[in-house]
């Protein structure tokens, strides 16, 4: 299974937005972002002037690695959003928040994306009753997800799903946070998705 294996915190840098890749880290003060507020690099500081390409270059990359996906993945996806009815660059934001591993983290199953994508890979979750191991598993209403019997009683879980016990669940999702199980109600819409990223700006960039 590929996946990107160096430093994350780069992402961030490069970026100059927090895309919380490393959980609690993020929060603190040893952030790389806030130590290190430029991009990483020899030319890392210098003022540069973004053309309209780059700025769409910029948009695509930040929504790539938020989600954690590779380029051939990103594509894919894009494809997938063309086919569907409506906007693009929405139906796009809505395929990425639809993946199993992304929505382990949304329920607070998770500190970051990474993590719950090592998790599902883990076999902790089952999808219908049936265990799921595929991080890039599209949800899609009706279905349930839940944190198995067995890794719910791992100290791992009982940490991160305590500490998450106060953070929000999207209104697509139905959680039921005593026995760990949760529902898609819904396809998430665009205002359900608070990612920081002008996708009409993807969308211009793949169809050039």
């Amino acid at each position: 299974m590929a996946r990107y294996r160096d430093a994350v915190c780069r992402h961030c840098r490069r970026e100059k937005q927090k895309l919380f890749l490393k959980g609690d880290r993020c929060y603190t003060d040893k952030c790389a972002l806030s130590r290190r507020e430029y991009a990483p690099g020899q030319h890392g500081q210098s003022r540069k002037k973004l053309s309209e390409y780059g700025m769409q270059l910029r948009e695509k990359q930040k929504a790539r690695r938020y989600y954690g996906v590779l380029e051939g993945q990103f594509e894919h996806y894009f494809d997938m959003a063309t086919k569907i009815k409506g906007q693009t660059g929405e139906n796009l934001l809505s395929l990425l928040e639809r993946r199993l591993d992304n929505v382990v983290y949304r329920l607070g199953f998770a500190m970051s994306r990474p993590e719950a994508r090592q998790l599902v890979s883990h076999g902790h979750f089952t999808v219908n009753g049936r265990r799921a191991d595929i991080p890039s598993m599209l949800m899609k209403p009706g279905m349930v997800i839940k944190l198995k019997q067995k890794s719910r009683a791992l100290d791992k879980f009982k940490t991160v799903i305590e500490a998450n016990a106060s953070r929000p669940v999207p209104g697509w999702l139905e959680l039921d946070r005593e026995n760990s199980i949760a529902k898609v109600i819904a396809v998430p819409a665009r205002e359900d998705i608070d990612l920081p990223v002008e996708e009409q700006r993807i969308v211009e960039l793949y169809s050039k």
